[in-house]
């Protein structure tokens, strides 16, 4: 499975049913969008530390863009982002999700609903 970020910012605010999700799962990966975005939202160098050796220590596959999954994330923006509002970033960590053929727990399923053949796990905090 992977997990979006929005999943992720609540797991690390210390949302139980986050920390269910994810602990629910044997196999957990991120994007490495996801990634980038978290740690840009971080708000001191020991928070990224924290998220850096908390991916590491529970074996979270970081996923990186590669050419098949920019090719298909800039379909889905030229598909999908003056129609639907599909955004660079969601573009990123859906195609990723769809390429790996995983699962992708979002709290944001509206952003994705209009991928085809991407599969969702709604996340309710």
């Amino acid at each position: 499975m992977i997990f979006d970020t929005d999943v992720l910012v609540w797991f690390f605010r210390g949302h139980p049913k986050a920390a269910r999700l994810l602990e629910g799962q044997h196999e957990r990966a991120i994007s490495i969008v996801s990634l980038m975005e978290l740690y840009q939202g971080a708000r001191s160098r020991d928070e990224i530390t924290a998220m850096r050796r908390f991916f590491q220590e529970n074996a979270f596959r970081i996923i990186p863009v590669n050419e098949a999954v920019s090719h298909l994330a800039a379909t889905l923006v030229e598909e999908h982002c003056l129609k639907d509002g599909v955004q660079l970033a969601d573009a990123l960590i859906a195609a990723t999700a769809r390429e790996t053929a995983s699962v992708l727990a979002t709290g944001n399923v509206k952003h994705f609903r209009s991928i085809p053949a991407l599969q969702m796990k709604a996340f309710h905090p």
